[in-house]
């Protein structure tokens, strides 16, 4: 692999599609390749992982029309995408001005369980997970001429891609089905899992595969290694009150330092990290989607989060974003946002508020792109200012899953939330690092800091990098009247909304097809 895992996604995805289903069970393989010259090599063994990541970053296995899940628009079937939907369009970070199906039900937090682009990422993450459970079935044996070594860590990875896909599940979803290696496939539907067992089974896992992890910063670019276990494991705990009801603070300082010690440092100028070229000289991130615009064609990922922010009445045009071709207007922020950065953000000297654009706060119109500050921190233009080749619509831009900017502001969080092993002076030193970063100097330094400014603060560093409805959940403000902004709940002025929300609902047509499932509160049907 060199600059991305996507080199070898393309093998590997003809590798773990050759599975194919007929009636007649004991066909003869009609595929050229069966499973035994898949997993026959140490070769086609790193294409079929190349799968596994693959999930993440491809929508099919033949380019940006095709998609591996039914019932699903090709172009809005991919991972992220889906999950960038889920996590931001209902908060106070964004907005989308689109009408396809399912957005505003998302913008005004009114959806049902069949709405279509909540039963895309319910079922994206639960195909992953397959595709997870496949390679670990067919990794049992070891293939000829593969290391010892090499293969612990293949599936040590596959696991935590798997923990990763269930703990998205367990975030959004609460209670969906639980399948793995060892499950019986077409036999007997899955069983459900709650949410409090889920999250036991996702930090045993996450806890039982570091040793089989490569060292932090060992691995080769866009695989996991032990300090996206521990990233992943750092927000896990942090978020254990809302999963389990008891307080995990103490893990959540303890995981964060470990991350924060394995040599990481932050990128020196902040919009680096999201541009074409992010994959060069990057000390911060820890894991990545990786995406090409050659390789890994779609309309979903970084390509969506570019183009959707932007559109041709943009300062410069698509071009300036390296999407000459691109630019479709749809995201854009809510007035919370931009004055998170004071009351008019084009004077603040903190470089996180200059990739913001515009000077329209209010939306009255939500079809109407024009209206409300654009977000436009994600760029396919490379750091030195060039556009790379080939560069119309996709994008090589790749996505942090996690960074040392966020472990600084986990660490911070958990000790103000009476975690310990940490102390309130390097929590505040922290805070600072970020601080100093945006503002180029100590000049937005902090001597003290608290819940409310973290929350802030959380907004400021990682906005539209899809935490904000787990945040506001975490804060008890995602469906509450503590805070209301602009259209939450459907209403210009902003309302309170039903706490059901705080979870989306199990899709219908699994609840239909699958007997052992049952609803989560609030969404009709039967529940526990």
């Amino acid at each position: 692999m060199n600059k991305h895992i996507s080199n070898i996604i393309l093998a590997g995805a003809l590798a773990l599609t050759t599975f194919s289903c007929n009636k007649d069970l004991n066909r003869v393989p009609i595929n050229t390749t069966t499973a035994q010259d898949v997993f026959s090599t140490a070769a086609s063994t790193k294409e079929a992982l190349a799968k596994v990541y693959g999930a993440f970053a491809l929508t099919g296995s033949t380019g940006s029309g095709s998609s591996d899940l039914g019932g699903i628009d090709a172009g809005t079937s991919d991972f992220l995408r889906l999950y960038w939907n889920a996590q931001e369009l209902p908060t106070d970070e964004s907005i989308c001005a689109w009408g396809d199906p399912g957005i505003s039900d998302l913008n005004f937090m009114s959806w049902t369980s069949g709405n279509i682009l909540l039963n895309g990422l319910y079922n994206r993450s639960l195909y992953q997970i397959t595709v997870v459970n496949s390679f670990l079935r067919s990794t049992e044996k070891p293939a000829s001429g593969i290391s010892a070594t090499d293969l612990t860590h293949y599936r040590a990875e596959a696991r935590f891609l798997r923990a990763y896909q269930y703990w998205v599940l367990m975030d959004l979803f609460g209670n969906p089905p639980f399948i793995d290696e060892n499950s019986l496939i077409g036999t007997v539907p899955p069983k459900q899992i709650m949410r409090a067992d889920l999250f036991k089974y996702v930090e045993s896992e996450l806890l039982a595969i570091i040793p089989d992890l490569a060292a932090p910063k060992t691995n080769e670019y866009g695989r996991a290694d032990q300090a996206a276990d521990w990233a992943l494991l750092a927000r896990l705990y942090l978020n254990a009150k809302v999963y389990t009801g008891t307080d995990r603070s103490t893990d959540a300082i303890t995981y964060a330092t470990k991350v924060i010690n394995a040599g990481y440092s932050l990128m020196p100028k902040y919009k680096n990290l999201f541009m074409a070229d992010d994959n060069k000289n990057n000390p911060e991130t820890i894991l990545s989607i990786n995406y090409d615009l050659n390789q890994t064609q779609n309309y979903g990922g970084t390509t969506f989060l570019v183009n959707g922010c932007i559109d041709g009445n943009i300062p410069g045009g698509p071009s300036a974003y390296g999407v000459p071709g691109g630019g479709w207007g749809g995201n854009r922020a809510r007035s919370p946002l931009p004055k998170l950065f004071g009351s008019d953000y084009t004077t603040s000297n903190d470089s996180r508020a200059k990739l913001l654009q515009g000077n329209v706060y209010d939306i009255s119109s939500v079809s109407t792109f024009a209206q409300g500050i654009k977000t436009a921190k994600f760029s396919n233009m490379n750091s030195d200012g060039t556009t790379p080749a080939n560069a119309s619509v996709y994008v090589s831009t790749d996505f942090p899953l996690f960074r040392l900017g966020e472990q600084y502001l986990i660490y911070a969080e958990a000790v103000l939330r009476g975690g310990t092993g940490g102390d309130m002076a390097t929590a505040i030193s922290y805070i600072n690092k970020l601080r100093e970063r945006a503002y180029g100097n100590t000049s937005g330094d902090v001597t003290s800091i608290s819940l409310p400014f973290i929350l802030d603060e959380r907004a400021r560093e990682l906005y539209i990098e899809g935490f904000r409805r787990t945040d506001l959940i975490r804060f008890g403000e995602f469906t509450t009247s503590t805070y209301i902004w602009p259209w939450k709940g459907g209403t210009a002025g902003g309302r309170s909304v039903e706490d059901k929300y705080n979870l989306y609902p199990i899709p219908s047509s699994d609840i239909v097809s699958n007997t052992n499932l049952v609803q989560n509160p609030g969404y009709g049907g039967t529940t526990k």
